[in-house]
């Protein structure tokens, strides 16, 4: 590997420590300081940290893989994951940031759960951290592949090895400093992503000649590469439901606790609006950007004599042929960026729960702050070493283990949150019902040895629609054969009253 490469990405792994570290210097003891930041972020921290902790490896390697390999009809995921954003940043955000600290100050979701319907059982809180640590292990393995084939593919080092040092760095910086580490490291990784994916399509268009003699090239491979309705790679056309499937990625948003945690954790409902127009002008300018390294990307490697690659790493190639070793360096940091960012909010969140919602909920109901924290960063240390474990499975995508995540948290969180924050009414065994059906439905989907038209039921319909579905069906009609459990209905008012002086204050 060239000098300067090894350099860049030293910087970057000095920095991202030195970050770690300056964050343990700032942060409180607590564990709201090292969970929730003490609550205390800006909206331009809010915005990046919740979009580079969202669009993890799969940003920079699965979606311009598969944009590589369908053409642009790959784009309707895009298209959802932005509607699906900006719909969580007006209907979840501000809601949720308040409704979290009326309901006696609560951390992390499933502690919101419980409080918001005052379960005194506890099963709501067992239940979604369950779901947590299931389908974060899925989503922590997919950054760790991602780090993993990065290394391999970069640096001549062993799969193995990659993992190993992804993992290792990451939660060094988490272990130190905790969320207030993570969410100030992925600001500068969102910022570092952000320029890398203006960077590289610029330059590979530029290699081929131009927009024009771009556009051209990619015609002279295949004219289906720009039918949106069309998957380049089979052939078939997108059938409606195809088109819904991409497009329900977007539904995802209201269930992903790595990024609600951000909105829960922002200084002030007056900074959402700040927060979103950074966000959204981020999250568009980058999926553009990794859309069109894919599309391009594969025009210029196909004019390549004699060069195959693994689509899922396009970005490392163009990285390392089209740059001075400085700057490739530097676009390799921001696939560390984008995976590690992820990875890190991944094992926070589910440490967050194991410590909260098992350590303290069951075993130590006294523990000390002091005490929590160390088993917090003890969490982290777990969730990442089975993690690493998982990712040994080489053959795994880095695209379908983030689907089937993305999907579990989704159905199970998504219809819960949004009921929870709408519906006075809902009652606490609507809750249940419904973040269990929304979890089962996404499994059996998955895992069910069924097939439709001689395709799987996940491969036919992409599995968060019937979750999403039939999850809100069970919340409506269970809510209708109960009433709310005793103060439940006062907390949901005084909720209502704060959010609403909150919204009119300059």
């Amino acid at each position: 590997m060239a000098t300067g490469t090894i350099i860049s990405l030293g910087l970057y792994f000095l920095a991202m420590l030195g970050i770690g570290f300056f964050a343990y210097r700032q942060t409180d003891t607590s564990v709201e300081g090292y969970m929730l930041g003490g609550r205390q972020l800006g909206p331009a921290v809010t915005a990046l940290s919740a979009g580079a902790s969202d669009m993890s490896g799969w940003m920079l390697m699965g979606l311009p893989g598969a944009m590589y390999v369908a053409g642009i009809s790959a784009g309707w995921i895009a298209v959802g994951l932005i509607m699906g954003a900006l719909a969580n940043y007006y209907l979840v955000a501000p809601r949720l940031r308040v409704y979290t600290e009326v309901a006696n100050n609560s951390i992390t979701l499933p502690d919101y759960f419980e409080n918001r319907f005052a379960d005194d059982s506890r099963l709501l809180r067992v239940i979604a951290s369950v779901v947590i640590v299931i389908f974060f292990t899925l989503y922590t393995s997919s950054g760790v592949v991602a780090g993993g084939k990065l290394f391999e593919t970069s640096f001549n080092l062993s799969y193995e090895v990659g993992l190993y040092v992804t993992a290792g760095v990451v939660v060094a910086y988490t272990l130190v400093g905790g969320f207030m580490a993570v969410s100030m490291t992925d600001f500068v990784q969102g910022c570092i992503m952000f320029v890398s994916l203006v960077m590289v399509p610029f330059v590979v268009i530029a290699e081929l000649g131009g927009p024009g003699q771009a556009i051209d090239a990619i015609q002279a491979i295949d004219p289906a590469l720009f039918n949106p309705f069309k998957n380049a790679s089979s052939g078939q056309s997108l059938s409606v439901i195809g088109i819904v499937s991409l497009m329900a990625w977007g539904l995802g948003y209201f269930g992903q606790p790595h990024i609600i945690v951000r909105f829960m954790a922002i200084r002030s409902v007056n900074d959402l609006p700040s927060a979103r127009r950074i966000g959204m002008s981020w999250m568009v300018v980058s999926i553009i950007g990794a859309l069109a390294t894919g599309l391009f990307g594969m025009a210029y490697v196909t004019a390549q004599p004699g060069v195959s690659i693994d689509p899922e790493t396009v970005f490392i190639y163009l990285s390392q042929i089209l740059f001075h070793p400085l700057i490739g360096g530097f676009l390799l940091a921001a696939i560390l960026a984008a995976i590690m960012s992820t990875i890190s909010s991944q094992l926070l969140v589910t440490s967050s729960s194991l410590t909260s919602d098992f350590y303290q909920a069951f075993l130590r109901k006294d523990a000390t702050q002091g005490e929590l924290v160390i088993a917090g960063r003890i969490s982290v240390v777990v969730v990442a070493l089975t993690a690493i474990f998982l990712a040994y499975d080489r053959n795994s995508t880095i695209l379908n283990l983030v689907s089937n995540a993305w999907a579990g948290f989704g159905a199970a969180f998504g219809p819960l949150v949004l009921f929870s924050l709408f519906r006075r009414g809902m009652t606490r065994r609507a809750a249940l019902g419904g973040m269990i059906v929304g979890a089962v439905t996404v499994l059996l989907w998955i895992y069910l040895p069924v097939t439709i038209g001689g395709q799987s039921l996940s491969n036919w319909m992409y599995e968060i629609v019937p979750g999403f579905v039939l999850s809100s069906l069970t919340i409506v009609i269970l809510s209708k054969s109960g009433s709310p459990r005793d103060g439940v209905t006062e907390t949901f008012d005084r909720f209502r009253q704060t959010l609403l002086g909150a919204s009119t204050k300059p």
